[in-house]
């Protein structure tokens, strides 16, 4: 008899069904997805939140803004997933596809990585 993941209720049907229902199915799903900690929640509700700001401010795929338009949004610069180094020795910071370098006078330069 196989027993449903979440409920160990009984499962009729398919051979291959896991869960009885939908509702076991997601409960069971997020337990498992959810993040582990408050500090992996926290990292990565920042990271987040870095995302939507830099997609908000570059909606044509590279432009340019200051520092302070990026904090007065809550941007916040220890958070980023990966660095670049090009080979003009340019340091690019990103956010998943979402990327930024240091210009001059506290400007930034906007990308947004092809995938």
């Amino acid at each position: 008899m196989r027993k449903c993941l979440e409920c160990s209720e009984k499962i009729v049907g398919r051979e291959d069904k896991k869960f009885c229902s939908d509702n076991c199915r997601n409960a069971y799903n997020n337990k498992i997805n959810k993040d582990s900690s408050n500090f992996m929640r926290n990292v990565n509700n920042k990271l987040r939140k870095n995302y939507r700001i830099l997609s908000e401010l570059n909606t044509e795929g590279k432009s340019k803004t200051t520092r302070s338009k990026m904090l007065s949004k809550g941007f916040d610069f220890e958070f980023f997933t990966n660095i670049l180094e090009t080979k003009t020795g340019n340091t690019y910071y990103f956010l998943y596809d979402q990327g930024y370098r240091s210009l001059e006078n506290d400007y930034f330069m906007l990308v947004k990585k092809e995938l």
